[in-house]
């Protein structure tokens, strides 16, 4: 079971970013479409949660 979040928390889980609605992306070739930068933040959360878990390795749950 995990604990809610409190804001005494120093070093909180990092949360997944917020997948698009499938009316964010306008189809129109957008040179970065919404699906890019969320690719980009699936990347970065990826590699944090990674960091985090180092740092937490009882929390891996």
């Amino acid at each position: 079971m995990t604990s809610p979040l409190t804001s005494a928390d120093p070093d909180p889980r990092p949360q997944p970013p917020e997948r698009p609605l499938p009316s964010d992306c306008c189809d129109s070739g957008c040179p970065v479409c919404v699906h890019d930068l969320y690719a980009e933040a699936l990347e970065g959360y990826a590699k944090a949660l990674a960091a985090w878990k180092l740092r937490h390795p009882d929390d891996n749950g």
